[in-house]
């Protein structure tokens, strides 16, 4: 008779006491880092967490809102709390890949010779901030996607490893598009997220005025190491979850895509393409790092709801037809998700 091993999402008893006791240490350090977080950037709670929620689960996020809305300086804010070595890089036309990358330069020894010497570009940090990703040339947005998805880039033919934990952090203006371009769907698809910024509302905006125009202004100290992070990021993967909610992720994405068969369905006909098996991926690890966040040992499928708008919205368009009616991808959201509550 053979023996069917139990699958990862169902450890034993002691397995689940040591993810119990490791999850009440990451709980306080990532209270402590949300904490931190809150005394520099006010009216934007869920977007703070959101953004936790993906550098937990091990991922990349992409954050869309228009200027001014503390964007920069919550992605400065956090590679400070979570201890990690973060840069930042200005997306403009004229931004040629080795500047992301790095370059091999000739130098002479002292003895006459000659060798190339590689130098890292600023894509070798632990959380790098791509500020108006969608301003560069695709060449250059492309020189992104390999370090994004393989975690190392190559140069002259070599590979160089990238620091690990590594990150990618980009922000999108969704107002101002003339010049820019737009990012493929094979790179968006590589975001574990889209985070939407939105406007403080008006006691966050009073407190903003308050506390960041004056003579001191708060600043940010480290709650964690790069260490803890990685080791939090694999109790993510360790974390049980139930049958329940693997059927919602199921449902949801299946939901979301088109399907010649489905004729006739009002939803489906207006999805001109959906998302791949690299949604329920994401949903998998996000709403584990979203239970974590919020103080609990496995995922509901309350997080899976609430994680559908920014897991799908970039992955997924609809027809022609569907926005000359006036419909959005969140309006369609809306509908497949209103099937699972």
């Amino acid at each position: 008779m053979s023996i069917i091993s139990p699958p990862p999402t169902s450890p034993g008893e002691t397995d689940l006491e040591a993810i119990a006791e490791l999850a009440e240490k990451a709980l306080e350090r990532i209270t402590a880092a949300k904490a931190d977080v809150a005394r520099i950037i006010f009216g934007q709670e869920k977007v703070v967490d959101l953004t936790l929620v993906t550098v937990l689960a091990g991922g990349h996020g992409l954050l869309v809102g228009v200027p001014g809305l503390a964007k920069t300086k919550l992605v400065e804010t956090l590679g400070t709390v979570l201890g990690l070595d973060a840069r930042r890089i200005q997306f403009t036309p004229d931004l040629m890949p080795s500047d992301i990358l790095g370059a091999e330069v000739m130098e002479q020894s002292a003895d006459g010779g000659r060798a190339f010497r590689f130098i890292q570009g600023p894509i070798f940090s632990q959380l790098l901030m791509a500020d108006e990703i969608n301003r560069a040339s695709p060449r250059t947005q492309s020189a992104l996607l390999q370090a994004m998805q393989e975690y190392h880039v190559t140069v002259a033919g070599q590979a160089y490893n990238l620091p690990r934990p590594f990150h990618v952090l980009a922000t999108q203006n969704p107002l101002e598009q003339e010049g820019t371009y737009p990012l493929p769907e094979a790179q968006l698809d590589r975001f574990l997220m889209q985070i939407d910024v939105h406007y403080p509302d008006m006691e966050a905006e009073r407190r903003i005025l308050l506390e960041t125009t004056g003579a001191h202004q708060a600043e940010p100290q480290t709650t964690m190491t790069p260490d803890e992070l990685i080791k939090y990021q694999q109790l993510v993967r360790q974390m049980p979850i139930g049958e329940s909610v693997v059927d919602a992720i199921l449902k949801l994405v299946r939901a979301a895509r088109p399907d010649p068969v489905s004729a006739g369905d009002p939803v489906k006909d207006m999805i001109a393409w959906g998302p791949g098996p690299r949604a329920s991926q994401a949903l998998m690890l996000t709403v584990r790092a979203r239970a974590l966040v919020e103080g609990r040992l496995a995922p509901s499928v309350d997080d899976v709801l609430a994680l559908a708008e920014p897991i799908l919205q970039h992955r997924m368009a609809l027809t022609f037809a569907a926005r000359a009616d006036g419909h959005t991808v969140r309006d369609i959201i809306r509908r497949v998700k209103e099937t699972l509550a």
